[in-house]
């Protein structure tokens, strides 16, 4: 066989129509109802048997035409309230034999099931002894472990049910499952601690086991019993049974218990959140019946067990935890200690690494740099697994099974066969790789998991038929480690982000001592600077005044080669208290001294000093102020932001233009406008004009792009903002705020 037919052929079982069989167990009857009148739509054929009634003439009946008027107003009390689980089973008789009656609605259809009313039943005393729900949960709540819990729990169902066998099947994320409880009578076939393969309970299987928490078949070997009419009159489409008690099963899985021994089941999932965890499954050799009410009290178990099954994996999970704090401890204050990077740190601890997630080998990279500690791959195959450990982008990785995922594993399974790693987001190739070696271990299943399962014909044509051997099938496992646990991966994530916490800090005390670096030499080389250039400025203006320029040539040559000194003496002054001011701003220790000034008094300042500068392009530069204005703000700082304001305003305007000054008052602040007719910044360079080492290069040879950058620091550092809006060949405005000087309101 083609293995793309065999994949066919489990499509085929796992599409088998589970969900719609058309048809019921014949050991109750089942009716469909219409809302809200309540009249029979559908019905099981052996109404003629157990109700003496053909079905024909029940449909389009009132129910209360069936069981009386008293019973059908209780079921109409029931779906009007949706109370189907919270109100108890109807009692009736019918053909004079004892009923009980479930509702439920499902995909908008009351369906009616009626079984046997058991008053008498009494469990058989297997292994001596009985039970009932009181005594189970008084023993479950006793249990100190998981595995006490899963023993006290198959013997107490089987104790309270009589089955033959109990036992609970935990799902593995494989797919297969593990018998992991058990509870038979002597002449039973054990399967505790056998695998089953995933191709038992299909896919399917298990949705209808996740949406309900009970199914029982009380005979395997029975006749499925149809549905009259086959399909919804309402709908014209089978009818969804997922929730009925009396659905017919697969003749694939009755076949498969019949395989395994047994007649009658019953199943109660387990459930772990909204995932099925696993089963506790019943089983007996002979036809059983088990009444609804012990039904209900074994589901009630499956819902405690659940429970206490999360709760105390939880806490062994928390445990697990508890275990690494302290190894994950120490290799945090190793992270911190190493001088170079954390990686050099974890490199002085391998053997706590190792026992950290009790691994054989461990390998830390950094960079070009490979530790390897214990029972390791060689050099070029661990490079060769990190980089494809990279490339999956994952931050913590886990495998107990690595050749499956990575096939240059299996060269060196021995070793490594299964790997744990996490890495950093760093520009270089790092991480922490612990290994584990391969674990040969026999695996006892229940029949051979590879062997072809057999084939049959269907109307839905060739179907897989169930298996019928269940002996012990041995097989060893390869190229497997001992898988890691929660705790182990806890330990691997936790260490992940301590190193990247580590690592952080790391870069931020880097980027810090870089920025104290650059401000000490900013300011060492501003102070050595500035008295240099400060009497180089002096001296030129005593060489001015010995060269006169009405004197010979030669004097005037020299007259004019000092004052170009003097102005780049100037200059680099203004430049040195540019950088002084720049790094005090990005190292965030900007001051200002903020007093109270007057507004109109700062303007004519201003004027006296600017006015000269544009009466020389022909500017016309006026101030204007609400009177008695008054501002909190450093006089001097002010001034310099006033000044380079209107200065860039006076060297960007063309000759004949005009530069408006204002100040206005706005709630608590005030604000200041700084507008001119120049040239204009285009819409594409507006954005950046407060950046560092910004400048408007055209007419503007010795800008250095700090001066706005600067205003912008002074600014922010009196708590107040600053804008620019500009419109190319009609000019730019400057407008920023400084804090209002309150007045007393009872002054």
């Amino acid at each position: 066989m083609k293995p793309q037919d065999f994949e066919q052929l489990l499509a085929n079982c796992a599409d088998e129509p589970i969900r719609f069989p058309g048809a019921i167990q014949p050991h109750g009857v089942l009716l469909t109802l219409s809302e809200p009148d309540l009249k029979i739509i559908q019905v099981s054929a052996n109404v003629a048997t157990l109700f003496n009634r053909t079905p024909e003439a029940l449909l389009g009946q009132p129910l209360h035409s069936l069981i009386g008027s008293e019973h059908a107003q209780a079921v109409q009390a029931m779906a009007e309230l949706n109370t189907f689980t919270d109100a108890p089973p109807l009692h009736v008789t019918l053909n004079g034999a004892e009923f009980e009656g479930l509702l439920h609605r499902h995909q908008n259809v009351l369906v009616l099931e009626f079984e046997p009313h058991l008053k008498d039943f009494q469990p058989r005393a297997l292994n001596g002894r009985t039970s009932d729900l009181g005594k189970m949960l008084r023993r479950l709540q006793s249990a100190k472990t998981l595995a006490a819990l899963y023993d006290i729990s198959v013997t107490e169902i089987q104790a309270m049910t009589g089955y033959d066998r109990v036992l609970i099947y935990r799902f593995e994320e494989e797919g297969h499952g593990q018998v992991i409880a058990e509870a038979s009578a002597p002449s039973m076939e054990l399967f505790n601690g056998l695998f089953f393969p995933a191709s038992d309970i299909p896919e399917q299987a298990r949705e209808l086991y996740r949406t309900n928490w009970l199914r029982i078949i009380p005979n395997a070997d029975y006749t499925p019993v149809p549905l009259v009419p086959k399909l919804r009159p309402d709908t014209g489409e089978p009818l969804d049974l997922s929730f009925a008690t009396l659905r017919s099963v697969s003749p694939i899985h009755c076949q498969y218990m019949q395989n395994m021994g047994v007649l009658s089941s019953m199943s109660i999932s387990l459930m772990k959140g909204d995932k099925l965890w696993g089963l506790i499954s019943c089983g007996n050799r002979t036809p059983l019946l088990v009444p609804n009410e012990l039904r209900t009290a074994c589901q009630t178990i499956g819902q405690v067990l659940s429970l206490q099954i999360s709760a105390m994996e939880a806490l062994d999970l928390s445990h697990q935890r508890e275990e690494k704090v302290e190894a994950l401890a120490q290799l945090d204050k190793a992270m911190k200690a190493s001088d170079h990077n954390v990686f050099d740190g974890l490199a002085k601890q391998p053997r706590l690494l190792m026992d950290l997630t009790l691994a054989g080998g461990v390998a830390i990279i950094e960079d070009k740099q490979l530790h390897r500690y214990g029972n390791c791959p060689e050099p070029a195959q661990i490079r060769a697994l990190h980089k494809w450990l990279q490339a999956s982008g994952e931050p913590v990785f886990a495998s107990h099974n690595l050749a499956s995922v990575y096939p240059p594993a299996a060269e060196f399974q021995q070793v490594a066969s299964g790997v744990l790693a996490m890495g950093l987001p760093k520009p270089v190739d790092n991480g922490v790789l612990w290994f584990r070696p391969e674990v040969k271990e026999n695996i006892n299943w229940s029949g051979d998991p590879k062997k072809p399962l057999d084939l049959e014909n269907s109307d839905a044509g060739m179907r897989l038929r169930p298996r019928t051997s269940f002996e012990i099938w041995k097989v060893e496992m390869a190229g497997i480690s001992t898988k890691w646990s929660h705790g182990d991966l806890f330990a691997a994530n936790d260490l992940r982000r301590s190193a990247l916490e580590n690592d952080l800090a790391r870069q931020v005390e880097r980027e810090q001592q870089a920025v104290r670096a650059r401000d000490d030499l900013v300011a060492v080389v501003s102070h050595d600077l500035r008295n240099p250039m400060t009497v180089i400025s002096m001296l030129c203006g005593m060489m001015q005044k010995a060269f006169s320029s009405e004197g010979p040539h030669t004097s005037r040559r020299i007259s004019s080669a000092i004052d170009t000194m003097q102005q780049a003496a100037g200059r680099m002054n203004v430049l040195l208290e540019d950088l002084l001011d720049t790094s005090k701003i990005e190292a965030g220790r900007y001051v200002v001294k903020p007093v109270a000034l007057d507004v109109n008094q700062m303007f004519e300042e201003a004027y006296s000093l600017l006015a000269p500068l544009a009466m020389e392009k022909g500017i016309d530069l006026s101030f204007n102020a609400e009177p008695g204005l008054q501002i909190k703000g450093d006089p001097e700082r002010l001034f310099q932001v006033l000044s380079n304001l209107i200065g860039n305003a006076i060297k960007f305007t063309p000759r004949q233009g005009n530069i408006g000054i204002s100040a206005m008052s706005n709630g608590e602040e005030i604000v200041f406008s700084v507008r001119d007719s120049g040239e204009g910044i285009a819409p594409e360079l507006l954005p950046y004009v407060f950046d560092r080492y910004w400048t408007q290069t055209e007419n503007n040879p010795t800008g250095s792009g700090l001066g706005l950058y600067i205003t912008q620091g002074i600014v922010q550092a009196h708590g107040g903002k600053i804008v620019a809006e500009s419109e190319v060949g009609r000019g730019s405005e400057f407008r920023f705020t400084v804090p209002k000087v309150m007045q007393d309101a009872h002054t």
